[in-house]
């Protein structure tokens, strides 16, 4: 039997996972690090990189260090659908379903089979194990970090029970500047390094490439107003998202976003910023943390990332789908986005945002 509870960490070889194997390693945990790495259309001197800062934490910390390859993983699970909702005008968020299908599911299952009783990673968000009455065993509640600027409970709502009970989230409660302090405190080798924004296998932020080499040919069409007329031309619907208004290559007497992506068509509608506000979603794929909501409910919705979550109320309807209905109209809500839904700072579930009602 082991004298210590065994932990897997995902180290991305970046500042928040490095901290988070350290801190872990100070707490006497036994930490095996894992990155995890991928061919596609990553360069090699970008994915040795990751690799190679992660292994020099690994050695500073001495801790075990594996790579584990996600590539038939990731295009199955998270570059087939990005594309093929990007190729219908919808607006996919890749990092939910790499956390869902990648990173929780089967990095997770990669650390029980070593034997460790949990996967830890470097986001910024809480869990809070509770005692039910109801369940008859505890229950896990996902919450949102102590630093509200960095909170990663958005991209996370699609966990579960079975998943939150063997989840460590070590930085839920430190700010970044504290994770930077302490990273320089524990002399970890990436103390210094910028912050990474880029969707890790899209490098650049270059989509057209990308959706390019995936098969996704960009095919000019018309931009035109809510009566049809013609304003000007786009170069492919696959690179505009609802409510943009840079980078339209229209001239207009006010400004003009967009309200409207027309797949069939091949045409992106615009409009005034008035008229891209809307009350209503439907909402499908549903997922709640705990239990299913049964009628309607008031809760607060955040309907991107960084978007600040406004009361709604919610609605049941059949089939893993959802209506919700803000008390404000809200700007630009997006198809192929996630609603997640709030009670207080407890993440209750969430869904795709499926169509905007008026």
């Amino acid at each position: 039997m082991r004298e210590k509870k065994r932990v897997v960490v995902a180290m991305s070889g970046g500042i928040d996972s490095s901290v988070a194997a350290a801190l872990l390693t100070k707490q006497g945990l036994e930490v095996i690090g894992i990155t995890m790495h991928f061919d596609i259309l990553e360069s090699s001197s970008r994915l040795n990189l990751h690799v190679s800062n992660a292994l020099r934490v690994a050695e500073k910390l001495g801790i075990k260090h594996y790579t584990i390859d996600i590539s038939r993983d990731l295009k199955e699970k998270v570059i087939k659908d990005l594309c093929a909702e990007y190729a219908k005008g919808r607006t996919p968020n890749p990092c939910i379903r790499c956390n869902k299908y990648i990173k929780f599911s089967a990095l997770l299952r990669k650390a029980r089979a070593l034997e460790a009783e949990y996967l830890a990673t470097g986001h910024y968000a809480r869990i809070k194990k509770v005692r039910s009455t109801e369940y008859g065993v505890p229950r896990y509640l996902l919450q949102k970090a102590r630093d509200q600027k960095k909170d990663q409970s958005y991209f996370l709502y699609r966990l579960n029970q079975n998943q939150l009970k063997h989840i460590l989230f070590p930085l839920g409660n430190y700010t970044k500047e504290q994770v930077r302090r302490l990273a320089r405190k524990f002399d970890l080798p990436v103390s210094y390094n910028p912050e990474s924004q880029d969707i890790c296998f899209i490098p650049n932020k270059d989509y057209r490439e990308f959706l390019d080499k995936q098969g996704i040919k960009s095919r000019p069409g018309y931009i035109v107003d809510r009566k049809g007329n013609i304003l000007g031309q786009h170069r492919g619907i696959a690179f505009y998202t609802i409510g943009q208004r840079q980078g339209l290559g229209i001239a207009a007497a006010h400004p003009l976003h967009i309200k409207e992506i027309n797949a069939k068509a091949n045409t992106i509608v615009v409009a005034g910023k008035e008229d891209v506000f809307a009350s209503g979603l439907l909402i499908k794929k549903v997922n709640f943390i705990s239990k299913p909501i049964k009628k309607k409910i008031a809760l607060r919705v955040r309907i991107r990332y960084n978007h600040k979550e406004m009361p709604a109320g919610i609605s049941p309807l059949g089939n893993n789908k959802l209506k919700a209905h803000f008390r404000r109209p809200q700007f630009a809500i997006t198809p192929g986005q996630s609603a997640v839904f709030y009670d207080k700072d407890t993440v209750i579930g969430g869904g795709i945002i499926d169509k905007v009602l008026s």
